[in-house]
């Protein structure tokens, strides 16, 4: 994680903002008047913490992330920003190796696959007969389609290629694909499967679950499975340079503010179960990927 992902892991930007802004919560976002320009009528000014962004939406037309905010605010450069917050953030800057610079190019391509993957996943649930069965599965657990859209739910088709041969169509090698976490390798000594194929889907006839991290960024998937038959129960992405397990909470992204507000989490078993939760009120939940809660989870 580069010095600039660390310190906007670390600072939340309502609190930020809240410094000198006066913010007003309104859904997902919260409010207030530009602390830009005159204004005392419409607060035009909105913080969204999901994204980590602000906007003025009135005469400035300016936005971006906690470090312009606090050079417009404070007339700074960049450089001069970047040491405020990582002093405020308890960060130690050092300027990024070239391997730590292609690394951090390297994770920012797999979450733009991944991001990828939610939306082809989502289109399964939504626009196909065959994720029918999904979409009412998860009606009958209780979740509205709003909370279904909001964390992003998705499924995978019943067949060994389907992601497979959609990515490809898309420019992605099987390389990438398999970095990522989204189809599975046979050893090359060992004869194509059912399949028939050594590289096939990872996911197949499963409600996909994202996972992001504390910042909102993809990392994998979680998925359930709807036959009763099917073996195991729960198959998340595998190890990845963007996925652990061992360090990931599954909603801590929507979790942290509602966590600080009452200095508690609410830690639960499943996705199932957070997203519940969350669509009723409680938004301190998360769970783990499994059995195991780590030092690095508390």
């Amino acid at each position: 994680m580069s010095s600039i992902d660390e310190i906007k892991a670390r600072l939340d930007i309502v609190e930020l903002v809240s410094e000198t802004v006066q913010l007003r919560r309104s859904g997902k976002s919260y409010s207030g008047f530009c602390p830009f320009h005159p204004n005392t009528r419409t607060p035009a000014f909105v913080v969204f913490p999901e994204s980590g962004t602000w906007r003025c939406f009135g005469a400035c037309n300016e936005g971006g992330d906690i470090f312009r905010f606090v050079m417009k605010k404070e007339g700074w450069d960049f450089s001069e920003a970047l040491r405020y917050l990582a002093d405020k953030a308890g960060v130690v800057l050092k300027p990024p190796t070239p391997a730590e610079q292609a690394q951090v190019e390297e994770h920012e391509a797999l979450r733009n696959l991944l991001e990828q993957a939610v939306t082809f996943y989502r289109h399964n649930l939504v626009n196909t007969p065959a994720g029918q069965q999904a979409l009412a599965y998860l009606r009958q657990r209780g979740l509205k389609d709003e909370t279904i859209e909001t964390f992003g739910l998705g499924y995978a088709p019943n067949t060994w290629e389907a992601a497979l041969t959609h990515f490809k169509s898309k420019g992605h090698n099987e390389r990438h694909l398999l970095e990522a976490g989204l189809v599975s390798e046979r050893p090359a000594d060992e004869a194509a499967g059912p399949s028939g194929r050594r590289v096939y889907d990872r996911f197949r006839h499963r409600i996909m679950f994202p996972i992001r991290d504390e910042r909102g960024r993809m990392t994998g998937f979680g998925a359930r499975i709807l036959n009763p038959e099917d073996l195991p129960k729960f198959l998340n992405s595998p190890q990845t340079p963007v996925f652990d397990k061992s360090h990931l909470l599954y909603g801590l992204d929507r979790a942290r503010r509602a966590i600080r507000a009452a200095d508690q989490a609410v830690i639960v078993e499943g996705y199932l179960d957070v997203i519940a939760l969350h669509q009723a009120g409680f938004e301190n939940a998360v769970s783990p990927m499994g059995t195991a809660l780590t030092e690095h989870h508390l």
